[in-house]
C-alpha cells in the first residue's frame, strides 16, 4: 500500500476480514507467513508497528458518561501527547464536533459517535488507520458522514486499510479493492482491473457495465468452483 492510499479488504462474513486487520495490529499471531506494517515485521517487532497504526473497531469505543471531549483527552493522556485539550479541541473541529463537543457521547448520534471514535484514533497522528466495517449498524446519512470524514484522512497522508462488507463502500472510497474469500485473497486490483476478470456482458442495445457486486459474486463463484470445474 501507498501513502495516503485507501485500499478496501472485501468479503463476506466469515471470509477473514477481522482476522487480517487482528494479525496486522498484532492483537492476534499468524499461523504462519510474514507481514509487515510501516516497513515493521508484526511479529519480531510488534511495538513499533503499534507505534505506527490506530485501529478503529466495528463497534464504537467510546465512553458514553464522557463528553466528546472528555473521550479525546482520556486518549491523549493515556498515550501520553503533549497538551492535550488542544489536541482534543482540534480534533473536535476537524471533524465538525465542536459543538456538542461538551456533551455526553451517548447523547451523540451514530454517525457523530463514529466520527468522535475516528478523531480519538488520529491522537498522535498515527501514519496508518484500519477502518474494521466503520459504517455498520449505521444509517445512510451516518454512513456519508464516515465517507466523507476517510476521504479526507486520505488527502491528509494517512494511509487507510478498510474492511466492508458493503459494496458500494468499497467502489466510493477504495483506490484498490482486494476481495477475500475463504481466508485468502482471491482477487486484488484498482475496479477497473477488476472488472477486466468478469465474464462480458451480453450486447443488447448497450454493452452492460458490471457492478461492483456482479464482479464480487462472478469472483467468488469462480473461486468456489475450482479451476477443473
Amino acid at each position: 500500500m501507498e501513502r495516503g492510499e485507501i485500499f478496501a479488504l472485501l468479503g463476506s462474513n466469515g471470509a477473514g476480514k477481522t482476522t487480517t486487520i487482528n494479525i496486522l495490529s498484532t492483537l492476534l499471531k499468524p499461523d504462519g507467513g510474514t507481514a509487515a506494517v510501516n516497513g515493521y515485521d508484526v511479529l519480531r517487532e510488534p511495538d513499533q508497528v503499534r507505534r505506527s497504526i490506530s485501529l478503529t473497531g466495528q463497534f464504537a469505543a467510546v465512553d458514553d458518561i464522557l463528553t466528546g471531549r472528555e473521550n479525546i483527552i482520556l486518549i491523549a493522556r493515556l498515550r501520553a501527547v503533549p497538551d492535550p485539550v488542544r489536541i482534543a479541541d482540534r480534533l473536535l473541529r476537524r471533524f465538525g464536533l465542536i459543538e456538542a463537543m461538551n456533551k455526553r457521547a451517548g447523547t451523540y448520534s451514530g454517525g457523530m459517535k463514529r466520527r468522535l471514535d475516528i478523531a480519538m484514533s488520529l491522537v498522535g497522528t498515527p501514519p496508518i488507520i484500519f477502518l474494521d466495517e466503520p459504517t455498520a449498524g449505521l444509517d445512510p446519512e451516518g454512513r456519508l458522514e464516515v465517507w466523507k470524514t476517510v476521504r479526507e484522512l486520505a488527502d491528509g497522508g494517512t494511509t487507510i486499510l478498510l474492511t466492508t462488507q458493503y459494496l458500494e463502500e468499497a467502489e466510493q472510497l477504495a483506490g484498490r479493492i482486494a476481495i477475500l474469500h475463504g481466508g485468502k485473497v482471491i482477487a486484488n486490483g484498482t475496479l477497473v482491473e477488476l472488472k477486466k476478470l468478469f465474464p462480458p456482458g451480453k450486447v443488447e442495445y448497450i454493452e452492460k457495465q458490471p457492478s461492483l457486486e456482479d464482479i464480487f459474486l462472478a469472483i467468488v463463484r469462480a473461486g468456489e468452483a475450482g479451476p477443473n470445474d
